[in-house]
């Protein structure tokens, strides 16, 4: 059996789900000012989840990112994106609850 990219999630271990009505709720915090954040513009060869282990050191958080910025998923996120990161992931993924 393959292993899930969240397998290691925080979130999953603790049985906190991930759907599309938090990945909204995160947008929007974001979109309105609720949630502070920084824009970059995604350069070739950079991922998602490579950011999120830089800024929140934890990779499985990329869907943070993913939900704060509009994309779907991370490989939808080509060169010359614009994203927005969160200042604090806990504080995106509480605007969920």
């Amino acid at each position: 059996m393959a292993i899930s990219r969240y397998t290691y999630s925080k979130l999953v271990r603790q049985r906190k789900g991930i759907s599309s009505a938090a990945t909204y709720k995160i947008y929007n915090a974001v979109s309105n000012g609720i949630v502070p954040f920084k824009s970059i513009l995604l350069e070739q060869g950079q991922r998602l989840d490579h950011i999120a282990g830089v800024v929140y050191g934890d990779a499985s958080l990329w869907w943070v990112i993913a939900a704060a910025s509009g994309i779907g998923w991370g490989l939808q996120a080509p060169p010359g994106t614009i994203i927005r990161i969160p200042n604090s992931a806990a504080q995106a993924i509480g605007v969920t609850a």
